[in-house]
C-alpha cells in the first residue's frame, strides 16, 4: 500500500469517526427538540450537521454532502421560524441520520453502494425532505415507516456508538490519547496484577518466619548468658575468654541485624502491598467504561417503538458516568433492550388510558446505574399500569405450576419470580414485541451468567421496577470459602441462598432419601463430597454445615465439612485446553497464594440429579458412622503440590483412613497443634516452612514427638536420606519410586490398619 492509500484510508477512519460523533449529538438533539423546543439544541444539531457535511467534502462522499446540506437547510428554516421541527420532521430527520450512518459505514466500498443500492434510498429521503420543507406545517404525528422499525434495533447496538463519546473526550483532551488495547492484554495485565496483589499477602508469612527466627536467637542469646554466668569464677584462659567476648559481639551484631531487616521488610511489606493495590486497581480501571458507551440509542429506540405501539414515551437516563467493566458491559444490551420493550408493551399505557387514569400522557421509562455497596446496580423502572397481581395468580394456576390452594398463600415476590420462568407471558396473543414465549427468563439466565441477580417490584396502576444486580468486574468474584473433603472450594455468593448448621435431629427420610425442612419446603440433602468425588465429610456432634444453593423448583442442601467465611477472590480462567471440567468453572489463588476451585453450581445441580436418577445418591452419615470415622486413624498429608496431595489423600482415604492435607509446612504445623493425628506425611521442599524444619518442630514439641513423620519426597540421594532422619523422620520414602501399595504398606507398618 503507498503512503497515499494509507493517508486516504487514515482520512476515512477519521470521516466514520466524525460521523458517529455528530450522529449522537444530532439523535440526542433531535429527541430534546421533540420534548420541548430548545435553541441550543437546534443549534448542536446545525453544527453538527455543518460538521459531517465538511468532513464528507474533503474525502470525496459526495452522498454525505448531500444529505447533511439538505438536513442543514431544514435546522436553518426552523433557526429562521419558517417551519416547526414536529414528530414529522423529527422522523424525516432522525432518518437522515441512520442514512449518514449507512454511508459513513460503507465508505470503503469506494462508494459501490452510494451509486447503486443506496441511491434510491438516498434521493428518497433527499425529495422526502425538501417536500416537507415546502409544505405548510403539521399537525399531529406521521405514522412510522417500515424502514424505521428496521433500524429499531440497529440504533441500540450500531458498532460505531461505541467509540463516539470516549473520541469526543479525546479531542476535547489532546493531552488523554487514546491508543487500541485488545481485550485479550488488558485480561492478561487484569490477571498479572491480580496474581501481584496475591503474591504480596506472602510477605507477612515471611514476617512471622523472621520472627520465629529472632525468638530462636534470643533462646540461643539467653543460653549463652546461661553458660557465660555457669563459668564466671572458673578458671578460664585469656583465650578462651576473648573466644566468649567475640561470640557475645557476634550475638549482639546479629540481633541488631535481625531487628534493622525486620523493619526494613515491614516497611516494603507496607510498600508492596500499596503498590500492588494501586497496580491492580488501576489495571481495573482500564477494563471500565461509562455506563453511556451501552445506553446510546436507547432513547431513539423507545421513541421510535412507542410511536410505533401508539404510546408517547420518554426515556430518562441517570448515571451514565457509572464506570462499569467492559465484559459486563457489552452483556448488558440484550437484558436492557428486552427489559425496555417488555416495559414499552406491557407496562406504559396509550394516551386515552393515561389520561383516564389521572396520568400525564407522556409515559416515562427510567434507566439508572450506580454503584452501591460493592455491586453494580441497574434499575428499569416505569410508570405504567403494573402487575394485575390477581392475573399473573390465576395465569400460574392455569398453567398448572402450582395448585390454587398454594397460589392463594404466594407473597407478592414469590408471584413476580414466576415472571421468570422459561416460556411463561402474561400475553395469549403473538406481535412483533410480545407473548412469543420469549421472556424474562432470557433476563435471568444472562444474569446469572454474569453472578448477578433481579428482584421485581410492583404497584398495580402505578409502575414496575426491575432492579438488576452485578459484580463490578469479572475479574473479582465474591466468594464462600468451604473445606469439602479437605480441600478448599469457593462458591460464588450469587448462587449461594443460604449457609446453615443443620441438626443431625432434623434430618427425615422421604421416599428413601434425606431432606430437612427449609422456609417450609421439604429440601434434599447431598454430600458435596460425593459430587465431587472428594473424601467423606468429617462427622461432627453438634451437626453439619451446609450450603443451600438452587432455585425453587430445584433447591439442595449440600453438606460441607466446614463453612470458611467470605473472601473476595481474583479469578484465573483455566487452561482452554482442559477444556470443561465438571462442576468446575474456574480457580483462583487465596490470600497464601494457595490454589482454590470455584465451583459451577448449575453444573453440580445437574451432577445432583444424574445421581438422583441413577439412583446412587449416598446418605449422610448417621450417628453409628461417626463412631466409625471417629475410630479411623488420623493422617495428615502436607505438601504443596495440589497434584500429590490429592493423590495421596485419595489412596488413604480409599484404605480408610481419615484425611487432613496441608498446603506447606506452615500450615501443616499450625493444623498439628489444633487437631490429633496418628500419623504425619511431609514433603521436604515447600514454601514458608520446609519438611525438615516440620519435622524438628514436631520431634521438639513434648505433645506431638510421638507421632509417626514419614518424608514423602523427590530427593533420593543418600545425604537427603540421612537429612530427613537425623531431624526425627520415621520413614522416608522416595516420591520417583513409590507405587500405591509401598506408600500403603508404609503407612501400616508405622500405624497399623486405618480401624485397627
Amino acid at each position: 500500500m503507498t503512503s497515499d492509500d494509507m493517508r486516504d484510508a487514515s482520512m476515512l477512519d477519521l470521516f466514520r469517526l466524525e460521523v458517529d460523533t455528530q450522529a449522537q449529538v444530532m439523535s440526542s438533539g433531535l429527541l430534546a427538540i421533540e420534548r420541548t423546543a430548545s435553541p441550543e439544541q437546534l443549534e448542536a444539531c446545525m453544527r453538527a450537521a455543518h460538521s459531517i457535511k465538511g468532513a464528507a467534502r474533503i474525502v470525496g462522499i459526495q452522498a454525505g454532502v448531500d444529505v447533511t446540506h439538505v438536513m442543514e437547510d431544514c435546522f436553518v428554516s426552523a433557526q429562521q421560524g419558517k417551519i416547526q421541527l414536529g414528530p414529522r420532521r423529527i422522523d424525516q430527520l432522525l432518518r437522515g441520520v441512520d442514512l449518514l450512518l449507512r454511508i459513513a459505514a460503507s465508505a470503503d466500498d469506494q462508494g459501490f453502494w452510494q451509486a447503486g443500492a443506496g441511491r434510491g434510498e438516498i434521493d428518497i429521503f433527499l425529495q422526502g425532505l425538501q417536500d416537507s420543507l415546502a409544505q405548510p406545517d403539521e399537525h399531529g404525528p406521521a405514522p412510522i415507516q417500515e424502514t424505521s422499525q428496521e433500524t429499531l434495533s440497529a440504533t441500540a447496538s450500531e458498532p460505531g456508538f461505541d467509540a463516539p463519546r470516549g473520541a469526543a473526550e479525546a479531542h476535547q483532551d489532546h493531552a488523554d490519547r487514546m491508543l487500541r488495547v485488545t481485550a485479550t492484554h488488558l485480561n492478561q495485565l487484569v490477571g498479572l496484577s491480580g496474581e501481584s496483589l496475591v503474591e504480596s499477602r506472602w510477605l507477612p508469612s515471611f514476617n512471622t518466619s523472621l520472627l520465629r527466627l529472632k525468638r530462636q536467637h534470643q533462646h540461643a542469646a539467653h543460653s549463652f548468658d546461661l553458660l557465660r554466668d555457669t563459668l564466671r569464677g572458673s578458671d578460664l584462659s585469656e583465650l578462651q575468654l576473648n573466644a566468649m567476648r567475640e561470640t557475645q559481639q557476634h550475638i549482639d551484631a546479629c540481633q541488631k541485624m535481625l531487628a534493622e531487616r525486620m523493619a526494613e521488610l515491614e516497611a516494603f511489606e507496607r510498600r508492596n502491598t500499596s503498590l500492588s493495590r494501586r497496580l491492580y486497581d488501576q489495571a481495573l480501571a482500564c477494563r471500565m467504561r461509562p455506563f453511556a458507551d451501552r445506553v446510546v440509542g436507547y432513547g431513539r429506540m423507545v421513541r421510535d417503538l412507542g410511536r410505533t405501539l401508539g404510546k408517547q414515551v420518554r426515556l430518562d437516563i441517570s448515571g451514565e458516568s457509572t464506570q462499569v467493566d467492559r465484559d459486563i458491559l457489552e452483556q448488558l444490551e440484550a437484558p436492557l433492550v428486552h427489559l425496555l420493550r417488555n416495559a414499552l408493551d406491557h407496562g406504559i399505557e396509550t394516551p386515552p388510558q393515561r389520561r383516564a387514569a389521572g396520568k400525564a400522557e407522556e409515559g416515562v421509562i427510567t434507566l439508572s446505574a450506580r454503584h452501591h455497596a460493592g455491586l453494580l446496580q441497574i434499575t428499569v423502572s416505569d410508570d405504567g399500569n403494573g402487575i394485575d397481581l390477581e392475573q399473573l395468580r390465576s395465569s400460574v394456576i392455569r398453567r398448572g405450576l402450582v395448585e390454587q390452594a398454594t397460589a392463594a398463600r404466594l407473597s407478592t415476590s414469590e408471584l413476580l419470580n414466576f415472571l421468570l420462568l422459561p416460556g411463561f407471558s402474561m400475553r395469549d396473543t403473538v406481535t412483533e414485541i410480545s407473548g412469543r414465549g420469549v421472556g424474562l427468563d432470557v433476563v435471568h439466565d444472562m444474569l446469572k451468567r454474569m453472578r448477578g441477580a433481579i428482584q421485581m417490584f410492583s404497584e398495580p396502576g402505578h409502575g414496575m421496577r426491575f432492579q438488576l444486580q452485578l459484580p463490578l468486574t469479572l475479574s473479582l468474584v465474591r466468594s464462600l470459602l468451604v473445606s469439602i473433603g479437605g480441600e478448599a472450594y469457593a462458591f460464588p455468593l450469587a448462587y449461594v441462598n443460604r449457609t446453615m448448621i443443620l441438626d443431625r435431629q432434623q434430618i427425615e427420610m422421604l421416599e428413601g432419601r434425606q431432606h430437612f425442612s427449609f422456609d417450609g419446603r421439604q429440601i434434599g440433602l447431598v454430600a458435596a463430597s460425593q459430587i465431587l468425588q472428594s473424601g467423606d465429610a468429617p462427622a461432627g456432634e453438634d451437626g453439619i454445615a451446609l450450603v443451600v444453593i438452587g432455585n425453587q423448583g430445584q433447591t439442595y442442601g449440600l453438606q460441607v465439612d466446614r463453612l470458611l467465611g467470605e473472601h473476595m477472590l481474583v479469578v484465573q480462567p483455566l487452561d482452554a485446553r482442559l477444556g470443561k471440567i465438571k462442576d468446575v468453572a474456574a480457580a483462583a489463588l487465596m490470600e497464601n497464594g494457595a490454589p482454590v476451585l470455584i465451583l459451577d453450581v448449575a453444573d453440580m445441580l445437574r451432577s445432583v440429579e444424574k445421581l438422583i436418577a441413577h439412583g446412587h445418591l449416598d446418605k449422610i452419615q448417621n450417628s453409628a458412622d461417626n463412631q466409625q470415622v471417629k475410630s479411623s486413624k488420623r493422617v495428615l498429608v502436607v505438601d504443596d503440590s495440589l497434584t500429590v496431595r490429592e493423590l495421596e489423600r485419595k489412596l488413604l482415604s480409599n484404605r480408610g483412613y481419615a484425611v487432613r492435607v496441608a498446603v506447606d509446612g506452615m500450615d501443616g504445623w499450625n493444623v498439628l497443634r489444633s487437631e490429633p493425628f496418628d500419623l504425619v506425611i511431609t514433603d521436604i521442599d515447600m514454601p514458608r516452612m520446609d519438611g525438615i524444619e516440620l519435622v524438628t518442630l514436631i520431634k521438639k514439641n513434648p505433645q506431638l514427638k510421638a507421632i509417626p513423620v514419614m518424608i514423602v519426597s523427590y530427593k533420593d540421594r543418600q545425604e537427603d536420606r540421612q537429612r530427613g532422619l537425623e531431624a526425627g523422620a520415621d520413614y522416608y520414602l522416595a516420591k520417583a519410586s513409590f507405587h500405591d501399595e509401598t506408600l500403603l504398606q508404609a503407612v501400616e507398618d508405622l500405624i497399623g490398619e486405618a480401624n485397627a
